[in-house]
């Protein structure tokens, strides 16, 4: 193989992704229903409807928070409150994460439904009963016992109508981010009513989003195995809804999920809508018979997250959650995706650095593909020695392109080489370039881990730059300017790698080809700095291997 197919294979493996991100739209699970089926869920239960007319005055935070009687809840993980006007989660702070890497402000997800930010979850049971009262957003309930939610302490909230119908709920907090409710209706009458259990997740606005087309930041959902991602700008347009037997839903945003997981084994019906607020809410589809002088319950599950990957593959396997996994975007490689994380986690907990974890897992992948790598050197050793014939017959047969390009067919059989043989191992790493990329965008045990020196978060680029000596000048460059250390050391290394490769015979290729090392070190410096690292070290590895097999083979043909 020459230069050309090796560049060719790296531009390639670096192009993936940056086309990948530009130009790959994933396909919407939700838009494969034909309008009948639309209208047939749509019109398939006589369920009342969740939609309250909201009718508030925008205030701050600090004055949402006090405009009603709260609850407050904290465990290791979380702190907050719940507002007992309509019994709501809609305040909740990760201890354990900050905004910025140097700031101590700490990451605020849930907020009142009166701020622009708001943000929060409710839930309860509605009837198509016009002549029944049901607790709304301004219902304000009362507590008993307990005043904290704790790991060890749920709360009991309790509201009763006109008609004598008392509804209640318990809250429970697990050490995580579980919230456990359950939800009754007691009657202490002789009527006899039909209610149906509900859950909705309320957001105000779109929040600050990447907008990275290989990340899904939405609405979620997995329904009867089917994975349904919905962007926000989708559901400003249509509407979605589908009815499940099971499954959750929820909103992601890149680190964070807010889920709500219905009681299995009931049939609800999920929907996705913007009026002029963002809601994922669920519904039972069968109605709960409550009869004179009893009482009917029904659970509910929450969990809002930073999405840990033990935490929800935890969460996933304990609760029995149907493909709860997936609200972490592992995207279309999620087997190689997956694993590679696995294997990069348990070298962090061998090592206790993620960049050396990362170099760890490179070692593991080139040992994966030594002897694909080893074949392909070996054809790059004889395709070397054959430089000079090549040259030879492309001056004899200058004038004549079919007869050069058949004296040199002839010559590769003879020699028993193959030019395309050196690109295999470069292409088929190229799912796991991606792969790698992948885990260090989505993953949040990347986020805010540093390597050594400069680097002090591995999921962004390298914060240096050339332009001013990595920062020796004492003044800043444009972001388009950061080339940092670690993008220099990786284009140095292809640039010897290439040196190490036969050279082209037409000195135009050989200069177009001398910009390659440039062009993917300015293509890759805003990635982030783990992948470079990866990247870096790869190249390194192959080149000692590419130099030992060489020698090897250039040691044989002598003999």
């Amino acid at each position: 193989m020459d230069s050309k197919n090796t560049i060719a294979a790296i531009a390639l493996s670096s192009a993936v992704i940056v086309l990948y991100s530009l130009f790959f739209v994933p396909e919407k699970s939700s838009t494969d229903q034909s309008l009948v089926e639309k209208e047939k869920i749509e019109q398939s239960t006589d369920t009342p409807s969740l939609e309250q007319k909201d009718t508030f005055i925008e205030i701050s935070r600090k004055d949402a928070l006090t405009e009603s009687e709260r609850v407050d809840f904290e465990n290791p993980n979380v702190i907050g409150s719940i507002s007992l006007k309509g019994a709501a989660i809609d305040d909740l702070t990760f201890k354990n994460y900050n905004v910025e890497l140097e700031g101590n402000e700490k990451i605020t997800l849930l907020g009142p439904r009166n701020i622009k930010e708001g943000y929060l979850i409710e839930s309860g049971f509605v009837t198509s009963d016009k002549n029944i009262d049901i607790p709304t957003s301004e219902t304000i309930w009362s507590i008993k016992g307990n005043r904290k939610l704790t790991e060890n302490s749920p709360i009991k909230l309790s509201w009763t109508n006109d008609q004598g119908i008392t509804f209640e709920k318990e809250i429970s907090l697990d050490d995580k981010y579980l919230f456990s409710i359950k939800q009754r209706v007691i009657n202490k009458t002789n009527g006899k009513y039909d209610f149906y259990s509900y859950g909705q997740i309320i957001r105000n606005e779109i929040p600050d989003i990447i907008d990275f087309l290989i990340l899904h930041e939405g609405l979620i959902a997995t329904l009867d195995d089917e994975l349904i991602e919905e962007d926000y700008d989708d559901i400003q347009e249509k509407k979605f809804a589908k009815t499940a037997q099971k499954g959750w839903l929820g909103i992601s945003d890149k680190y964070w999920i807010t889920s709500l997981i219905p009681q299995k084994n009931k049939e609800f019906k999920t929907t996705f809508d913007y009026k002029d607020k963002f809601r994922a809410n669920f519904i039972a589809t069968e109605p709960l018979e409550l009869g004179p002088n009893s009482s009917i319950e029904e659970n509910l599950q929450i969990i809002v997250a930073a999405k840990r990957v033990d935490v929800i593959d935890g969460y996933a396997k304990s609760l029995a959650i149907d493909k709860f996994d997936l609200v972490i975007d592992w995207g279309f490689l999620y087997f190689i995706t997956k694993p590679l994380f696995f294997g990069i986690d348990y070298f962090f907990k061998l090592l206790g650095n993620y960049g050396l974890a990362i170099i760890a897992i490179t070692i593991c992948i080139r040992l994966v593909f030594f002897p694909l790598a080893n074949f392909s050197f070996r054809s790059m050793a004889k395709m070397k020695a054959l430089t000079p014939e090549m040259a030879r017959l492309k001056e004899l047969h200058k004038n004549d392109k079919m007869k050069l390009q058949q004296e040199m067919m002839a010559l590769y059989k003879k020699e028993k080489v193959n030019p395309m043989s050196g690109c295999l191992p470069i292409l088929v790493q190229i799912p796991v370039f991606f792969a790698l990329y992948k885990v260090l965008f989505v993953t949040i045990e990347m986020r805010h881990m540093p390597f050594y020196g400069w680097i002090h978060d591995l999921s962004e680029r390298d914060p240096t730059s050339i332009f001013n000596l990595f920062g020796l000048l004492p003044y800043d460059v444009p972001s388009f300017l950061m080339i940092g250390a670690w993008p220099v050391a990786m284009g140095v290394s292809m640039w010897v790698q290439q040196k190490l490769n036969p050279a082209p015979t037409d000195p135009m290729q050989a200069k177009i080809f001398m910009f390659f090392p440039l062009f993917l070190t300015v293509i890759l410096a805003p990635f982030p700095s783990g992948l470079v690292i990866y990247w870096t070290v790869n190249n390194i590895l192959t080149m000692a291997q590419q130099v030992f097999i060489m020698k090897r083979t250039t040691v044989k043909t002598v003999t």
